[in-house]
């Protein structure tokens, strides 16, 4: 599920009581002059600042901590359900008191039977960012990226490995030949516009790339790319890598709009499913009752504060509703999560059995050349892999060298994968086309026995080529199929005598990767029966479905 809901929780140094007094001040701002509310008597409680809009403000000092909260709740037209934002000013914990920690979120809760409409990052994250030095972990948290010199490469990769970082570190690179400062403005500022109070925001000088690329060799970022990097980077580990995704220059110019949106949902969603800070974490809930307006007779009284009673219930109503699509939401999360940790479970047991057996062979070869009398053929280290591509763009170029595939798909979204390529994806592409050959050629002769999957699991003895059958899927679910845009998506050309549309939905797919936003796939046809060939309609980034 995209995420809805705005959140922001950074620190800052100053002390509760100016942090508190500087967030009143923009809080004003932000709705006299921004949203042009009523703000001349603003006061704690409950504040009617304009028709359908109230302010809640709640203050508390004491031994176990400060706060100032304010929450506004904009009801214009009922019918378009209630945008709430709440902004909070809290002193830090015990252990931490020279540090001051704000958050704002702002929901959208919706009227019946109308869908959450997703929060941008609002006005007053952005006043509070740019009056106040906010940080997370190491690094400052502001509105618009910082040039990273070659100076500052130590320090920024400290920051990326800073153990108690919450927010993500996103980094834009500069293509070879461009301006930096024009390419920031052009490009670079509209992708991170959505960024502000969810990420850290660097762009790369390329006579800094070089350094921080060799720091950082398994997670680099080039070529007018922008890397997202999680919390707890390890640099020294290829195997991260996959956590932290890539976007291409190609991705970025192609639709900025939607390039910005991207950016902006892995950083949204980590900020609301990320435990709040103990000091946020311990608030008590908001409960400021509407005051009943004073009037002359005991019954307008009684009207009054029937009308309270009213609002009171449907702001319960907005919130119980909230709170059990959030729940729906951590739900379908972790049936999501559980599916993927199955798939994985399978995959590296069907991995572990092929590395097992294949040791089993080797020591039996071993030992039966041992007792032929050649122990030093025995034991001998084996060749290089011959001549195996690096690139997407040489896997294209070599396709010719299997007579019985047929690529139709877009050759530019497959070169694409090559700026975005992580661990071992040409290589895992490589041995699935060998296998899906050697597959055709039966599949032609009629002598498969079944579809690939199955071929995968009883492979000939005069096979060489293994596929893992746990990276296989022959079909693609009810909810993918009966979705007119992902099953478009899905829809690949072919030769007229394949299909008399020359277009096919492809179902069958194999995993070439995965562990981050990209997740490869390759998505084929078998027509041995008919044609004699298998046509490879897409290997590309995974297609939208339910979990992307």
């Amino acid at each position: 599920m995209e995420p809805r809901n705005y959140r922001m929780v950074v620190s800052t140094t100053q002390d509760f009581v100016n942090a508190s007094a500087e967030a009143d001040r923009q809080l004003h701002h932000w709705l006299g002059v921004m949203k042009r509310y009523n703000t001349s008597a603003l006061d704690e409680g409950r504040n009617e600042i304009a028709e359908g809009v109230t302010l809640d403000h709640d203050v508390t000092a004491g031994r176990h901590g400060s706060y100032s909260r304010w929450r506004l709740r904009e009801t214009k037209d009922p019918a378009q359900g209630t945008w709430q934002s709440t902004v909070v000013v809290r002193s830090g914990s015990r252990n931490d008191n020279r540090r001051t920690w704000l958050q704002v979120d702002i929901e959208h809760q919706p009227a019946p039977g109308q869908k959450p409409i997703r929060a941008n990052t609002p006005g007053i994250a952005k006043l509070l960012l740019d009056a106040l030095p906010t940080q997370d972990g190491l690094a400052d948290v502001g509105t618009v990226p910082k040039f990273v010199e070659p100076d500052d490469v130590e320090e920024v990769i400290e920051e990326l490995c800073e153990p108690r970082r919450r927010l993500p570190v996103v980094v834009a690179s500069v293509p070879y030949g461009q301006d930096t400062e024009s390419w920031t403005q052009k490009t670079v500022e509209p992708a991170f516009r959505h960024l502000s109070g969810l990420a850290v925001m660097y762009v790369l000088r390329p006579e800094a790339q070089q350094a921080f690329n060799t720091t950082l060799e398994y997670h680099p970022v080039f070529g007018g790319g922008i890397r997202t990097y999680l919390p707890g980077v390890d640099p020294a580990w290829r195997p991260d890598a996959q956590r932290h995704p890539v976007m291409s220059r190609t991705t970025i110019e192609a639709n900025t709009n939607r390039a910005a949106g991207i950016l902006a949902s892995l950083p949204q969603r980590l900020a609301l499913s990320h435990p709040l800070p103990d000091p946020l974490d311990t608030l008590p809930v908001q409960r400021t009752r509407p005051r009943p307006a004073a009037d002359d007779s005991s019954l307008h009284e009684l009207r009054g504060e029937l009308r309270t009673a009213e609002a009171l219930i449907q702001e319960a109503e907005q919130r119980e509703e909230s709170r059990a699509e959030e729940i729906r939401d951590f739900r379908r999360q972790l049936k999501q999560a559980e599916d993927r940790d199955f798939e994985q479970i399978v995959e590296n047991d069907q991995l572990y059995g092929d590395l097992q057996d294949a040791r089993s062979k080797i020591r039996f070869l071993q030992k039966r050349l041992e007792d032929a009398g050649v122990h030093g053929l025995a034991h001998i280290s084996p060749p290089e892999a011959a001549d195996q591509p690096t690139t997407f763009a040489e896997i294209l170029d070599r396709m010719g060298e299997f007579p019985r595939l047929r690529f139709t798909g877009s050759v530019k979204k497959t070169k694409e994968l090559d700026a975005q390529c992580i661990g071992n994806w040409v290589t895992v592409a490589w041995d699935a086309l060998r296998a899906l050959n050697d597959y055709a050629k039966a599949s032609a002769a009629g002598t498969a026995n079944g579809d690939f999957r199955h071929w995968c699991d009883n492979l000939p003895d005069a096979c060489e080529n293994r596929f893992p059958s746990a990276k296989v899927k022959m079909k693609e679910s009810e909810t993918v199929g009966n979705n007119t845009k992902w099953r478009r998506q899905r829809t690949f050309p072919v030769p007229k005598a394949v299909d008399p549309d020359e277009k096919l939905f492809m179902q069958a797919h194999l995993r070439i990767g995965g562990g981050n936003t990209v997740s490869p796939r390759l998505y084929f046809h078998d027509d041995g029966p008919g044609t004699g060939f298998v046509y490879v309609g897409y290997i590309g980034p995974h297609p939208d479905n339910t979990q992307t």
